[in-house]
């Protein structure tokens, strides 16, 4: 069975040009046609390497963690609770007024429908993973004392989410960053102080 001609293209490059669609029209704004568009490539050879929409949608999802999103990774490595819900915010900032609009997760989840479940429950299941990272992250700080010991980090991780997830939408609609940035310092002063120091 013929393998047919290599491929002619970078798919790492193409991969975020499909970033950069779905990022700006989102999952069910986007069409075939404006993907292999913007990639530069015909439906075969997008489906040969990538898969169908859904699967590139994945792809996407993958590469935005790891690029624009990565922030929320170096976030968790902060020294202290309340530097890691600091660097959680300030990268949610950043990325949603540097990027096209908005977070991904965010905005995809909010204008993807119910006849596109598979890409909805993709989007919604990472964001449940970001939670429960981040909870585990407070659990941690709650053991080593650096949190209160009656601190509920399960709440406390959606907390700081629902923040981040509320400046994406206002960055989305144009608010400034100096003005997302006086709602992080307003947030953050809700983040239980130091249980070491009692500060």
């Amino acid at each position: 069975m013929p393998t047919g001609r290599p491929r002619e293209f970078d798919v790492e490059e193409r991969l975020d040009r499909a970033l950069d669609v779905f990022w700006r029209q989102g999952y069910e704004g986007t069409a075939l046609s404006d993907l292999t568009e913007a990639m530069g490539i015909n439906r075969p050879s997008l489906y040969a390497a990538y898969g169908n929409k859904e699967a590139l949608f994945r792809k996407v999802l993958d590469r935005y963690a790891e690029g624009p999103a990565g922030y929320v990774r170096s976030a968790l490595e902060q020294p202290s609770a309340r530097a890691v819900a600091e660097a959680v915010l300030t990268g949610a900032i950043e990325v949603t007024t540097n990027g096209p609009g908005g977070c991904l997760f965010v905005q995809g989840a909010l204008v993807t429908g119910r006849q596109n479940e598979t890409a909805r429950r993709e989007i919604e299941d990472r964001r449940r993973r970001s939670e429960e990272m981040l909870a585990g992250r407070f659990e941690r700080a709650r053991d080593e004392g650096d949190l209160p010991s009656d601190t509920d980090t399960a709440a406390l991780a959606r907390y700081v989410w629902s923040v981040s997830y509320g400046l994406s939408v206002q960055a989305a609609a144009g608010t400034s960053r100096e003005d997302l940035r006086r709602v992080a310092d307003t947030a953050l002063r809700a983040v239980p102080p130091d249980g070491r120091s009692g500060q």
